[in-house]
């Protein structure tokens, strides 16, 4: 072995199990983290649950507990803490206080590691000063008492989750598996993450800005819906598109388009096109040895510098970094700094201009 080889160790996870928690949301990490392995077949994350108790029964809020091996201790062993939602946080939801108990059992998290909430769980990250002058999010009917209670905490109550580094938060039940597939996405690239959303049936990717909460997210179903123009404009991102194309694809006029766009997606089309665009560049830097200038050209940016702006507001990084990083076993320094709302800048994809 070369000197400077060290030994495989999979990143471990450790998910804190709390009295009241959701049992979907707790099963979430095993799901997405428990997928990926590398070339040789081996898990790239190794997955153990935790309680603040030695270990033994944690009640849920359904009608079942779950018996959990291993207490707080395994919480200095973690590279990643997750924070499933929990209804039964007492003085955490009330007064925005740790209880002593859990106290002891987060003193013990490892300076370094990675944190991340699903839900509610963000009320123990914050209760901790872990978000302290920072930017978090909740599910959006708990947003308002998350900033009552932590005012040094910059809260938005409309987005999917928050990267801010070292520390993730996210909205309530689904958007867990967003923000579990995107650190996924993070530590190893799209092809891992979209192999394992694959697998587990659920789209690859939702943009971290994405509106949490859709007036209409289901149409009626007297209603045309705006699904044909989207897989017409994906087959066709590296060709110009205009706003009118994809209306012209649904048979409305632009502005019954966009508003209906709008009421599925939750984003403008605009957004939507420059997402899918990011998305294309990203694998194709990952998985082929395509220069920067046609990839640029195949995901529709038309110039290496038109898509080197869309990924440094992305990503926070230049294509030439993103490639390196992923080409060569890992993207655990590529970081998304934070997933606001997509900027309206993005609209200019639909430009006459090489964007397309």
């Amino acid at each position: 072995m070369p000197h400077d080889e060290r030994p495989f160790r999979p990143h471990r996870v450790v998910v804190l199990a709390l009295d009241g928690l959701l049992p979907f949301e707790l099963g979430i990490p095993h799901r997405i983290f428990g997928r990926p392995k590398d070339a040789e077949g081996r898990h790239l994350y190794e997955v153990v649950t935790c309680s603040v108790r030695p270990p033994g029964p944690v009640e849920t809020d359904a009608d079942f507990a779950v018996d959990v091996a291993h207490g707080p201790e395994a919480l200095a062993t973690a590279d990643t803490v997750i924070v499933p939602a929990s209804y039964e946080l007492g003085p955490v939801f009330e007064q925005g206080v740790l209880t002593d108990e859990l106290a002891a059992a987060l003193a013990m998290i490892r300076p370094g590691a990675r944190l991340a909430s699903i839900c509610t769980g963000v009320y123990v990250l914050a209760a901790a000063g872990f978000l302290d002058g920072r930017p978090a999010t909740t599910h959006w009917a708990d947003a308002e008492r998350l900033q009552r209670l932590f005012p040094r905490i910059d809260v938005d109550p409309d987005v999917l989750f928050i990267d801010d580094g070292d520390v993730l938060t996210s909205a309530g039940v689904a958007a867990g598996i967003d923000l579990c597939l995107h650190m996924v996405r993070r530590d190893h690239g799209t092809a891992v993450a979209n192999d394992v959303a694959r697998r587990t049936v659920v789209p690859p990717h939702r943009d971290g800005g994405q509106a949490q909460y859709i007036e209409r997210p289901v149409p009626d179903p007297q209603q045309a819906t705006t699904t044909a123009a989207r897989a017409w404009a994906l087959g066709r991102l590296h060709e110009p598109i205009q706003l009118r194309d994809m209306a012209e694809q649904e048979a409305m006029s632009v502005r019954t388009f966009t508003r209906r766009f709008r009421e599925e997606v939750g984003i403008s089309p605009g957004q939507w096109l420059t997402q899918q665009r990011v998305e294309r560049a990203r694998h194709l830097l990952e998985s082929s040895d395509l220069s920067v200038d046609r990839i640029a050209r195949n995901a529709g940016f038309g110039t290496a510098q038109s898509m080197r702006q869309h990924l440094q507001a992305a990503l926070g990084v230049t294509p030439t970094a993103y490639r390196r990083t992923f080409r060569t076993g890992g993207g655990q320094n590529v970081s998304t700094a934070r997933a606001t709302r997509p900027a309206s800048a993005s609209v200019a994809a639909f430009s006459k201009s090489s964007t397309g």
